[in-house]
């Protein structure tokens, strides 16, 4: 199944994150894009959301140096465009793959796109990659451990019905059920003809 394959590379890519664990290390794909390109999109989407993750982390130290931050801000503006980009491209795949699905006359449309819930598998795999460490966290209280581990548990339920959720999808398009119909994420904050901000300084 689909769901199976993403959380196995989800997890491939976190893994090899944090073998050196800092956000300046360089990406390298091991699927190569015509081999597989599915799996090549995938292990970049992850390591977007994997890289963005630590970003959060980062800027929220208190006693971050305000250049330091507003340095990261703009990579954190960078990494959302990225991520966004590579939905977009996943939901491209799905739509050439599914292009001779012929809608029933009673199909339906879901309420997000199917790459939509990839990026939603995505971030769940970073949940549970950290909250795993939290709750098994050596210098950690015998009750942050506790609390941990019962979310730890919600998200493992969580990414079970995800999956499950995701692979109907895909089934339900290929039957016919549903359709896909993909809107471009039209970010304004971007644009220096959309943000005021940038638009007066042209």
């Amino acid at each position: 199944m689909f769901s199976d394959k993403a959380n196995k590379i989800f997890q491939e890519v976190i893994e090899k994150y944090h073998e050196v664990n800092t956000v300046d290390q360089p990406f390298e794909n091991p699927y190569g894009e015509k081999e597989d390109l599915l799996a090549h999109l995938l292990y970049r989407k992850s390591w977007i959301d994997t890289v963005q993750w630590h970003y959060e982390d980062i800027i929220r130290d208190p006693q971050i140096d305000p250049v330091s931050a507003l340095k990261l801000k703009r990579q954190i503006d960078a990494s959302n465009q990225d991520r966004t980009d590579m939905v977009e491209y996943i939901d491209s795949y799905f739509l050439e793959k599914y292009k001779d699905a012929t809608p029933k006359a009673d199909a339906t449309i879901n309420t997000e796109s199917p790459a939509w819930g990839v990026d939603r598998l995505s971030i769940l795999a970073l949940k549970i990659y950290h909250m795993h460490e939290e709750a098994t966290r050596k210098d950690a209280s015998q009750e942050h451990q506790m609390a941990c581990q019962a979310k730890l548990d919600v998200l493992l339920e969580q990414r079970v019905d995800l999956s499950t959720a995701i692979n109907q999808l895909l089934t339900d398009i290929e039957n016919g059920d549903k359709y896909m119909k993909v809107y471009k994420q039209m970010k304004m904050y971007n644009d220096d003809e959309l943000n005021p901000v940038l638009r007066g300084q042209k």
